[in-house]
């Protein structure tokens, strides 16, 4: 039953991250099925395995939360990680290129490609395990400090990484580079009462901004591009409506996330009372 429920978080995940791509991307690279899947699968695939290796009970709302955020993160590590040092595509169409570029220079030779995204894995794993080593003995007082900071680590990863990448071609945003560390640290605070893991706080931290800026994204400047696609022609206006038809979908998924949280406080408190 645990991992029935963990595919279903992995479903949820994939089509949470299916969904908001495509609402800001078709309109310019165009609908397809496979398209749309990859992340569904990835979630599915994701999902359970990450339960099953760290531990979590899909079946209460507080390990559904868990694996929510950590499958969120794991997903869009390998998806970006195919797509910037892996994949070849024309990158013609993107004005900020999505593979692997220095200062707007794509790399084109995969083998240097992709020694710099192994490079960057070394040091994503690193800063796991810097994470780690900060991790209190059970029974030992846990510092407030030190846990905002585990929090706000997998943000800092991600406003370093997409500043390397934008910054050069769009310009430093300060607001745009401090949005994920705060956000993150927000988040990991709130996921700090249902794990006692930093390293799976520091993910599901990560996992959960991540889908908590795209949304805003995504919701709130509809009309806006992605910085990807900024200043390219739409060359599928169908999908600006067919676009709609998505919209109940991702508005269940953050319900039911929603829901979750609320019922994962209750939980707590029903343990404290």
């Amino acid at each position: 039953m645990s991992t029935l429920f963990a595919v279903l978080v992995g479903l949820a995940v994939g089509c949470h991250i299916s969904t908001w791509g495509m609402y800001k991307d078709a309109v310019h690279e165009g609908f397809t099925l496979r398209r749309y899947a990859r992340s569904i699968l990835l979630g599915v695939t994701l999902a359970p395995l990450a339960a099953m290796v760290v531990g979590l009970d899909a079946t209460t709302a507080s390990g559904a939360l868990v694996l929510f955020g950590l499958t969120y993160a794991l997903e869009r590590a390998a998806n970006e990680f195919w797509k910037t040092f892996i994949r070849d595509e024309d990158q013609s169409k993107y004005f900020i290129p999505m593979q692997f570029h220095v200062m707007g220079r794509v790399i084109r030779h995969r083998g240097a490609r992709l020694a710099a995204g192994l490079g960057l894995v070394g040091l994503a794993l690193g800063l796991l395990a810097l994470v780690q080593s900060v991790q209190p003995e059970p029974g030992a007082g846990e510092s407030l400090l030190a846990l905002t900071l585990v929090a706000s680590t997998g943000g800092w990863y991600s406003a370093f990484g997409g500043a390397f990448k934008d910054a050069p071609i769009e310009g430093f945003e300060t607001l745009k580079f401090f949005r994920s560390p705060a956000v993150a640290t927000l988040y990991g605070l709130l996921i700090s009462n249902f794990t006692d893991s930093y390293v799976l706080i520091a993910l599901c931290a990560v996992g959960f901004t991540v889908a908590t800026l795209e949304t805003w994204k995504t919701c709130f400047f509809p009309s806006t591009p992605r910085g990807k696609f900024a200043g390219k022609p739409i060359h599928f206006p169908e999908m600006l409506a067919r676009r709609q038809y998505f919209i109940p979908l991702y508005a269940l998924i953050w319900a039911g996330v929603g829901i979750t949280f609320f019922a994962a406080f209750a939980g707590l408190r029903g343990v404290g009372g």
